[in-house]
Parts: C-alpha cells; sequence; structure tokens
C-alpha cells in the first residue's frame, strides 16, 4: 500500500486497563470503537478522531472498510502505475484494514482467534482500532479482547457506541419507554430461553429472533401474553435499506415471512408498538430508500450527496465529466505572469474548478495569495466564493441575484477610464465555456483576455450493472446540475428510464434534458443542488400523499414501471 505512514505513539491517556504490566509503547494502543448498528452518522466525534489516527482498523463486517472511507472522506483505493510500469494500490492514506470477522479460511472467527488478530497487531508496536458493530460492551466480545489485551500488557481503551438494541426501535418509531411503560429486556433468543420469565415484563427487546420468532411468539402467549400483543420487527435498521412489519403475537411469523424479513433484525414486543403509527420518523422520509443517480464526482457531490441522504434517500456517484489540464500551457503560463505583472484590473472566476486550476498553477511557480494584491476579484456563486475564501482571499463581487454568467453580468461595473486604471480581465475558464460573458464585458468596456485553465472531457462510462441499471429503470432518480451532465450521461451510459424521476438544476439544464428525449419531473426555483435537492423532496413528499390518500401502498418509482409520467409542477 503508498501513501500512509506508520505512527508508532502510544496513546496518550493512561486508560485503567486490569493489567499489572505498564503499557508501553514498543506493544502499541487498541481503542476498542462501537460503529454503532450501520447509519455513518451514529459514529461518535471520539470515534471519528481515533479512526483518523488509526494505523490499523481491525473490522468485524464486510462493510466496515466503505464506512471508514465514508467517514474520512476517502475515495476507493485506485491501482496506479509508475514510471518504470510498476503497478501498485495508491490508498490514499487510509488505514490498514485486516479482517476480525472471518479467518483465512473462510470460517468465522471466534472471541479468542479475534482477540489473537487484535494483540497481533498491537504488537507491531501500531496504534489499532478494532471497529465492533454496535457497542463493545453490549452483546459484543469487546470484554473478550479486552482481557486478552490485558494479559499482554497492551494498553487499550473502550468508546461506546449505539447499540442497535436501542438505536433500530429509534429509527422504526418504537419508544422501548414511555410514561407508562418503564421496564425494558433485552433478550438474546436462543434455544435455552425460559420464556416464563417474561410473561409479565413489560417490553421485549429480541435480537437474532428472525429464524424463531414462530415458536418465541407461542411461548410468549402460553407464558401469559396475549396474543394481540403488538410486535415490531426491523431488519437493516439506520439505513436507508430499513423495513419494518408490524403485526401480533399470534400473527408475527406469518407476517415476516410474508415481508421477507431477514437478519440482521430487531423486534420488540409490547405496547409500545402501537406508538410507531404516530412516531415513524425515517421510514417516511420523503425519498426513503430512493436510489438516486449523482452524475458528478465524489469530490463534486459532497454537500448534494449529504443532503439527499437526509431525505433519505441512497445517492450514488457517477462521474460524466473529467477535469484535465489545457493543452496549450502556455496560454496560462503568459496569464499568471501578466497576473503578476499588474497587466489585470479584475479576474473572474465562474467555477470552483478555475480556482483550483489558477491555484495550482501559482504553486506550480511557487506563488501564493499575495500576487493577488490591487486585483478584483469576482466569482459567479457563493460556492466559487467560498473556494476563493479557502485560499485566504475575498471575492470583490458575487451577483446580487442568480448566480450565474448572467447574474455576474448584471452587477458587473461598466469601465470607467477615470476610475480604473486598467481595462483587462483575466476570465480563467473551461475549454467548453459559453462566450455570453466575455461579450457582455465587451459590451461593458472591458477588454478581456478568456483563457482555458481546464479541459472538461467526458469520463469513462460506468460498470456495466450502473449502465443496466439507468437504462432498465433502477434508479429512482436522477439529479441533473448542468447540461454537460445530461449529455455526458447519455453519451457514457445511456437514457434514463422512462420510470425514472428527472430533476434538473434550471432552465438551461431542462432544455437539453428535453432535447435528449427526456420528460423533466422537477426543476429547481434557482440554480442551487440545495434547492435542487429540496424540490425533489417536495416531488417525493407529495408522491407519497397522494399514494397514501388514494390508499395504495407507498412504493418507490422504481417499484412499477408506467407507461407516461406526469410533469411536476414542484419549483
Amino acid at each position: 500500500m503508498t501513501g500512509r505512514k506508520i505512527k508508532t505513539t502510544q496513546a496518550p491517556t493512561a486508560t485503567a486497563t486490569a493489567s499489572t504490566q505498564i503499557p508501553s509503547q514498543a506493544r502499541g494502543w487498541v481503542s476498542f470503537v462501537g460503529s454503532g448498528p450501520g447509519d455513518p452518522d451514529l459514529l461518535t466525534v471520539r470515534a471519528v478522531e481515533l479512526l483518523r489516527e488509526a494505523d490499523v482498523v481491525v473490522t468485524e463486517l464486510s462493510e466496515h472498510a466503505d464506512l471508514v472511507r465514508t467517514v474520512l472522506g476517502l475515495p476507493e483505493p485506485k491501482a496506479v502505475v509508475d514510471e518504470d510500469g510498476k503497478e501498485s494500490v495508491d490508498d490514499f492514506g487510509a488505514p490498514e484494514f485486516v479482517d476480525g470477522g472471518f479467518g483465512q479460511d473462510g470460517q468465522p472467527l471466534t472471541h479468542a482467534n479475534r482477540a489473537k488478530v487484535v494483540v497481533k497487531q498491537a504488537r507491531r508496536g501500531l496504534n489499532v482500532v478494532r471497529l465492533m458493530n454496535g457497542d463493545p460492551f453490549v452483546f459484543a466480545s469487546g470484554p473478550e479482547e479486552a482481557q486478552a489485551c490485558a494479559k499482554a500488557g497492551i494498553g487499550f481503551e473502550i468508546v461506546p457506541g449505539v447499540s442497535s438494541a436501542t438505536a433500530v426501535p429509534a429509527y422504526a418509531g418504537v419508544p422501548l419507554t414511555n410514561k407508562t411503560h418503564r421496564e425494558v429486556s433485552v433478550v438474546t433468543c436462543g434455544d435455552r430461553v425460559d420464556w416464563s420469565r417474561y410473561a409479565d415484563k413489560g417490553t421485549l427487546v429480541l435480537l437474532s429472533a428472525v429464524g424463531s420468532i414462530g415458536d418465541i411468539a407461542k411461548a410468549l402467549i402460553e407464558a401469559g401474553r396475549p396474543a394481540t400483543t403488538p410486535v415490531a420487527m426491523t431488519q437493516t435498521g439506520t439505513v436507508t435499506t430499513q423495513s419494518t412489519v408490524t403485526s401480533t403475537l399470534e400473527r408475527i411469523a406469518a407476517d415476516a415471512r410474508a415481508a421477507k424479513i431477514a437478519p440482521p433484525a430487531i423486534t420488540v414486543v409490547g405496547d409500545v408498538v402501537n406508538l410507531r403509527e404516530t412516531l415513524s420518523w425515517f421510514e417516511t422520509k420523503p425519498l426513503f430508500g430512493w436510489r438516486v443517480l449523482v452524475p458528478r464526482t465524489k469530490e463534486q457531490a459532497a454537500s448534494l450527496t449529504t443532503r439527499l441522504r437526509g431525505f433519505g434517500a441512497t445517492p450514488e456517484e457517477v462521474p460524466t465529466i473529467s477535469v484535465e489540464p489545457p493543452r496549450n500551457p502556455q496560454q496560462m503560463d503568459k496569464a499568471v505572469r501578466g497576473l503578476v505583472e499588474g497587466r489585470y484590473e479584475w479576474i473572474a472566476f465562474t467555477s470552483v474548478n478555475a480556482v483550483k486550476a489558477v491555484r495550482e498553477k501559482f504553486e506550480e511557480y511557487g506563488l501564493d495569495a499575495r500576487a493577488f494584491s490591487g486585483l478584483k476579484i469576482a466569482a459567479v456563486g457563493d460556492k466559487t466564493a467560498a473556494a476563493i475564501a479557502a485560499w485566504g482571499l475575498r471575492a470583490d463581487l458575487v451577483p446580487s441575484g442568480e448566480q450565474s454568467a448572467a447574474g455576474l453580468l448584471a452587477d458587473w461595473p461598466p469601465y470607467d477610464d477615470v476610475l480604473d486604471p486598467i481595462n483587462r480581465v483575466f476570465l480563467p475558464r473551461a475549454d467548453i465555456a459559453t462566450e455570453n460573458l466575455v461579450a457582455g464585458l465587451i459590451d461593458l468596456g472591458w477588454e478581456c483576455d478568456d483563457v482555458t485553465a481546464y479541459r472538461t472531457v467526458r469520463a469513462t462510462p460506468p460498470p456495466a450493472p450502473t449502465r443496466d441499471a439507468i437504462k432498465s429503470g433502477k434508479f429512482d432518480a436522477v439529479v441533473f446540475t448542468s447540461s454537460s451532465t445530461v449529455r455526458n450521461l447519455v453519451g457514457i451510459a445511456g437514457k434514463p428510464h422512462a420510470s425514472t424521476i428527472i430533476a434538473v438544476i434550471g432552465p438551461a439544464t431542462a432544455k437539453t434534458a428535453e432535447e435528449h428525449g427526456l420528460r423533466v419531473d422537477v426543476m429547481a426555483s434557482s440554480p442551487s443542488v440545495e434547492v435542487l435537492v429540496d424540490a425533489l423532496a417536495d416531488f417525493g413528499a407529495t408522491r407519497r400523499a397522494d399514494l397514501l390518500e388514494s390508499g395504495q401502498p407507498v412504493t418507490k418509482p422504481s417499484d412499477r414501471k408506467p407507461s407516461t409520467r406526469r410533469r411536476a409542477t414542484t419549483s
């Protein structure tokens, strides 16, 4: 692996262990970290901090490596080839991942063998994070593994996580207690449970009950629980594949089979289940479970995908554009030299990519933000202005109205030969930028150096399963943030299926979509990804309400393939 330095610093805290040995730096350090039941947002601040500092992460579930990369904002590893043709893997600074769930023979590791894996990694003198499902000390092997560390003289700490026993019912809208139900029992189901002990108990939380729920329900009824006692069974809780079936003790086995409930699942038995009807908040989100295609890179789509997840969607980024250096860098070199020499009165940034391109050129020349002294800076919108601010600069002009080239022109001052000592504007842009801004600035009396700072080229096609999902309607929606994303997605992957909801950022993008045979369902009222996602969520909420009002089950657009779709009036 490349791109990561091994750290050997001992954790600074003298967290108590049961060992009589003094933990040493050479023995490393282990942090037993609870990952929660699935939603990465449930990780604690301390957990994220330790993951950032980890040399090795010993995982428990196959999805733990992806969870760590998501939390740390790291892309997937990529194969790279050096100048000598030698291939290696760029892990982008990720920690080393060690499988603590299964051995080399493919069989699940016992608690003792997992402990050996953890101790072995710590003895390398490394900072080890043992990432555990839920909470390390609640229905987990944390105590046994921590005891092994103590016996080996290895220092450790425990970072509690959110237990699935409490989190999953909460995400299902089922409180375990309220003012009239104060007692809760959590039971790991097995062959030797004496269910008569729970005949008069309040709320029951059952773990690992899916396969034996029929026998459990029968035993509880025989022990004295009414057959009509409410039951809720929730699978894959806290993530957008979550589903819940509500029933009664006498019917739960049949209803769970009909709903195809499979492990992992949490079952709640008791009158508190009735509160789900009014307290269900997660599964009723406007885009809950929607698979949404985002034709942008992970870096570009960060705020958009975060907002989509907030509405319950599962966003999938498919890059349609690759940003490349200009074919002829001399033009950019000349413009940057002119900037340093005072050739320009203004520099106008029309995208974050333009800011990045100029900044990289500055770094190439050993320049910094001081070279902008005396130069006026314009930004096409707030995000571009934020990229400029991250460079330690402040935009002198940001459109007060529409955040676009037209909005920039509306606020741009005309050239005044008395007030403006120089009449020239540096405009670093993409190779496919329109001429409207240049023409408008010339009309205002300015001269423009319209310089290609970067090229936007069509990305490579996505994998075949993704292309098939796009064309066959397995995506519920696609959000287009520019005309180029429409053209390039259709070019590399084909047209989205007629059942897929099409959301666009503005009129120009809508026109391009329609030119490619797509019917636009949702259009943002202003050119902002936040407004675009909000508009899609409004569409989803309205659609959900219409289905409920007509007595139909709430489905996703991908669940059915109508021949026509209504045009949305949402804006």
